[in-house]
């Protein structure tokens, strides 16, 4: 497909036009999404947590906060929904990325990296006269060089290609690019800082060039593992968890009650893992390190939105800028039980990428409050996310502080930037999944989807269908919930409304077999993926 995309026309799922499309130019709102990596629903203030953001708490009061917000419970499967507006299967990551080493050595809906039958939201918008920009993690294929961020849109990129990387010293080959070209760091880098530095760099160059408007997509590797804390951020939570997940999950959902989040007699998923007093007192001091390891990387994303929300108003471009920020997928239980760390690592962390502190399934669980599991998985711990929308022209003054209710998904965000942004979707590739969300920005209370919503990664799965949802963990029975009536998805009705859990299976079934999804056997996906997969010659 050649990607100087010749636009001619919008799809049936993008076409609910606002008055954008007929507006000038100076009243087209500038669009930025700030995605997180790994950061657990409850965890920051307005969502219920005791981490101290301050910035995002005020963007939520001057905005939205959405409830029902799903990604796809994993890292680049979600970037991949996001950017595309399409099912991670239908641009080529059903599973995770090509890894750093190697190419998978295959084409398909598993391929690892995106195909060429998408656009992503950049294509669309710098096709209709936007600046478009990029910092962060890309995670959406490494060895292909048509590819990489500025030859899928972006005007300007700074960040890593791959998934993790070391906050202080990224290196190998999940190290920085500026463009298209290798970037050495220095002693004073760290991944959160400079990948604002350079967000709010290329705004000013965007903003100074012309009064065309911009759209920013910023990628934060944080609060992803390994968890590089600051040292003094670290400090100023060390001593903080030392009562434990179980105290900390009641605190938080006290929190979420208090702030009518969600009603007083909701059923929140229980704790999985050991009791607190169990533990050692040199176990509960390291797990204590952890979390407070944890909370300072979310700490310093809070202290860089206050940089990049201060950059836009000293520019006089706050007003009339839609600011999303959400997270990839819920905490993460990747690093055993209880996780990896201790002062000592933070203190002195090791550099390699895959060793460092991790949070572990314990803390993870608890982040997450008050639903169940974490990373990887469908249930509302893996895959439901805080969503903030801030936009001080467009949502309403008596809307702002509220919470949006009707839930909505990732291929949405490819629609809405189309919606707002009077631009047009491309006839020459699949038409876009999702619906714009800009109705609920302007207040409107009438659910955006009406047909359902589908997921699946590694066998785990799930529907979402009005108040229905239809889950299942990877090899496990299929589980049916009524969100309306049980949010932490707590009371399988799955026998006792048999007909309606069978219909929602022939649903997915359906959506599963034209979507070409496939899962192993045995829990080895790289391995199944490459049997299965022969290199063509």
């Amino acid at each position: 497909m050649n990607r100087c995309i010749s636009v001619v026309t919008v799809s049936v799922a993008c076409l609910v036009l606002l008055p954008f499309a007929a507006a000038d130019e100076a009243s087209r709102p500038n669009i930025i999404i700030v995605l997180v990596d790994d950061m657990g629903f409850s965890d920051i203030g307005c969502y219920g947590g005791e981490i101290d953001t301050p910035n995002l708490d005020r963007l939520a009061d001057g905005g939205l906060r959405f409830t029902q917000f799903y990604n796809y419970g994993r890292c680049c499967p979600t970037r991949a929904a996001l950017l595309t507006g399409r099912h991670p299967h239908q641009v080529g990551i059903g599973h995770m990325t090509e890894p750093p080493e190697r190419p998978l050595g295959f084409e398909g809906p598993y391929q690892g990296f995106l195909n060429d039958n998408c656009v992503t939201i950049a294509e669309v918008l710098r096709d209709a006269g936007y600046h478009t920009l990029m910092a962060g993690k890309w995670h959406l294929g490494l060895h292909r060089r048509d590819n990489w961020p500025r030859q899928r849109g972006f005007d300007r990129y700074f960040g890593c290609f791959s998934g993790a990387c070391n906050y202080f010293k990224p290196g190998g080959n999940r190290g920085i690019t500026l463009d298209n070209e290798s970037f050495e760091t220095d002693e004073d880098f760290y991944t959160t800082d400079t990948f604002t530095d350079y967000a709010c760099q290329f705004i000013t160059e965007a903003t100074e060039a012309d009064d065309r408007p911009f759209f920013l997509y910023l990628a934060h590797n944080a609060p992803h593992w390994p968890l590089n804390s600051k040292w003094e951020e670290f400090q100023k939570y060390k001593g903080q968890y030392t009562e434990g997940w179980e105290a900390l999950m009641r605190t938080r959902l006290a929190k979420q009650k208090a702030i009518g989040m969600f009603a007083d007699d909701i059923v929140p998923a229980p704790h999985v893992g050991p009791k607190w007093d169990s533990l050692t007192a040199k176990q509960r001091d390291d797990l204590d390190s952890i979390m407070a390891a944890y909370a300072g990387c979310i700490d310093s994303i809070d202290q860089n939105m206050g940089k990049l929300t201060k950059h836009l108003q000293e520019l006089g471009q706050l007003d009339n800028t839609v600011i999303f920020f959400l997270s990839d997928n819920g905490a993460c239980q990747e690093g055993g039980t209880l996780g990896k760390g201790s002062t000592e690592m933070v203190r002195n962390p090791p550099l390699e990428t895959t060793g460092g502190v991790r949070l572990g399934l314990a803390w993870a669980n608890a982040c997450n409050t008050p639903f169940r599991l974490y990373k990887h998985f469908i249930h509302e711990g893996g895959a439901c996310t805080p969503m903030i929308a801030h936009w001080p022209a467009g949502i309403p003054q008596d809307q702002t502080g509220s919470f949006v209710r009707q839930f909505a998904y990732l291929p949405d965000f490819m629609a809405t930037c189309v919606d707002l942004a009077g631009a047009d979707y491309p006839e020459n590739v699949p038409p876009c999944e999702g619906l714009s969300i800009a109705s609920l920005l302007k207040g409107s209370s009438d659910p955006v989807h009406v047909d359902p919503i589908y997921w699946e990664h590694e066998g785990n799965a799930g529907v979402r269908w009005g108040k229905w949802k239809l889950v299942r963990e990877y090899q496990k029975p299929w589980e049916l919930f009524d969100l309306e009536a049980d949010r932490a998805e707590m009371n399988d009705l799955a026998e006792s409304d048999a007909k309606k859990k069978d219909e929602i299976v022939a649903l997915w079934e359906t959506w599963a077999t034209k979507n070409e999804v496939a899962f192993p056997k045995r829990f080895n996906m790289y391995e199944y993926l490459r049997e299965t997969n022969p290199k063509k010659e």
